[in-house]
């Protein structure tokens, strides 16, 4: 026995509909031992396993749980002096009700009977879970996500096998289809020079050269970058102060395929030889 080991917990919890399970399949696939929708009544029987195992096999434990069992988990494990990382899954409220309605499983607070309608289940469990994801050291939105960028996320974040660095993701996205609600940082970049206007750019990306040097050629452009460049490196000097290892900047335009896609690219070029970094394009079609 050697219950002195360092234990490494994970809470995977968020929206019901949001992928808890998909996160859960991903952590197992890392070597975490994963429980699904854990008794909260035996919470300490398994805290006395975890702390008194013999073979190690609880070393890295990942636990789904849902928003009425969830702080009830966190204020258990932070009682006993055990460190809980908090997994946080949301998505949009109609891809929410898509899904439900795809799969046509009931929904959590329609068995607790704190809801009549599905829509009302959406919006209760949104209203619990506002108060509480706080705690969250990831917040991952997956309304447009693919398993294979939330198997990304997960392996960069809660890996055990290799020392975690610190982390940035870059994405760009369009206002006309909603803000990322996963997003540290949000820029809008929608008074730049809009290359939708140039006959022969609109239908290109950012991601095309041709789109990128026409962003990047003014002068506000230029000015732009140098100032949001010196605020990043500002915020991540903050960011190794507060010991924390992830930092997710969203950059904004109108559609989301032009300037917000320019600027996405830039940055990431800029700061991918310093540090681990994730690019996305949420509303640009390539």
């Amino acid at each position: 026995m050697n219950g002195s080991n360092k234990k490494n917990i994970v809470l995977i919890t968020g929206m019901s509909g949001a992928g808890k399970t998909s996160a859960m399949n991903v952590l197992e696939d890392m070597g975490y031992y994963c429980i699904d929708n854990f008794p909260v009544q035996l919470i300490s029987s398994l805290g006395h396993l975890i702390r008194e195992q013999s073979d190690h096999r609880y070393d890295n434990i990942a636990l789904a749980t849902n928003a009425v069992d969830y702080m009830q988990f966190v204020n258990y494990f932070e009682n006993i002096d055990m460190t809980v990382n908090v997994v946080f899954l949301d998505a949009s409220n109609e891809e929410l009700l898509l899904r439900y309605r795809f799969t046509r499983r009931h929904h959590p607070m329609l068995l607790y009977s704190m809801a009549n309608t599905l829509e009302e289940a959406i919006e209760v469990e949104r209203d619990l879970f506002d108060r509480l994801n706080e705690r969250a050291i990831l917040h991952i939105d997956t309304t447009k996500l693919s398993l294979q960028e939330l198997r990304k996320l997960l392996f960069s974040r809660l890996s055990f096998k290799v020392k975690p660095e610190f982390t940035i993701s870059f994405m760009s996205f369009g206002f006309k289809h909603g803000l990322p609600i996963d997003a540290d940082i949000v820029s809008d970049v929608r008074f730049l020079p809009n290359p939708y206007y140039v006959e022969d750019l609109r239908q290109k990306t950012g991601n095309d050269q041709e789109v990128y040097d026409y962003v990047m050629k003014f002068d506000e452009t230029k000015e732009f970058c140098r100032r949001f460049h010196d605020y990043i490196d500002y915020v991540l000097k903050q960011y190794a102060k507060q010991k924390r290892s992830h930092l997710s900047i969203a950059v904004g335009c109108t559609g989301g395929h032009h300037r917000s896609v320019t600027i996405a690219n830039w940055l990431y070029n800029e700061y991918k030889d310093r540090y681990q970094c994730f690019l996305s394009h949420r509303d640009c079609e390539v």
